[in-house]
């Protein structure tokens, strides 16, 4: 069965997600703006959600983790939780 760990940011809009995305893009730490901006328990761990599989994590979010490349961040990725960045930090098949 295939396996992911994945970290991501969670805020309630589709403008401070792209927002947070323009400063990891322009070099700011992923971790960091996890920590100051994450609405997810996660935020405090950097947005560091572990290891799982798929079914684990709710569809809109496996979709991306278990297709997307490793190490590239994602998003907004809009779920019932608000927007999240996320980026596949590794994944086995």
């Amino acid at each position: 069965m295939p396996q992911a760990a994945a970290r991501h940011i969670l805020v309630d809009s589709e403008a401070t997600c792209n927002e947070l995305k323009a400063k990891i893009e322009a070099g700011e730490d992923f971790a960091k703006l996890a920590q100051d901006h994450s609405k997810c328990p996660s935020g405090r761990n950097g947005g560091d959600l572990g290891t799982f599989g798929p079914g684990q994590m709710v569809p809109e979010f496996d979709k991306v983790v278990f297709s997307a490349p490793v190490n590239e961040v994602q998003g907004p990725v809009k779920t019932q939780f608000g927007y999240h960045l996320l980026e596949v930090t590794q994944r086995q098949d």
